[in-house]
């Protein structure tokens, strides 16, 4: 396989992964709401601040509840930026991952 890359504007990725037995993790609860962040820093600051998107690659949830995620990128800075998991009503989340790409 072979790639080309033309770069017209600087483009960071990364992965992100939150599980049972971390420090905060409250998300298989199942009591209400329920959220928790991870912190971000680029490897490199952005001249100007990044549009940022986010994907779930990875879930292990409860299979006798309702599986009710969701994800986004919140304080996008040119430094960094916080990623909010959250869940709500009886959703058990055991584990969840995914990939984060920032853009000029």
């Amino acid at each position: 396989m072979f790639l080309a890359v033309t770069t017209l504007a600087q483009v960071q990725s990364g992965t992100w992964f939150v599980k049972e037995g971390q420090a905060g993790y409250n998300l298989y609860t199942n009591q209400g709401e329920s959220s928790m962040t991870i912190s971000v820093k680029f490897p490199t600051t952005f001249e100007n601040k990044p549009k940022v998107a986010l994907s779930v690659t990875q879930i292990d949830a409860d299979k006798n509840a309702n599986q009710r995620y969701n994800v986004e990128a919140i304080s996008v800075s040119r430094d960094g930026f916080t990623i909010k998991i959250g869940t709500w009503a009886d959703s058990k989340v055991f584990s969840i991952s995914g990939y984060w790409i920032a853009h000029e």
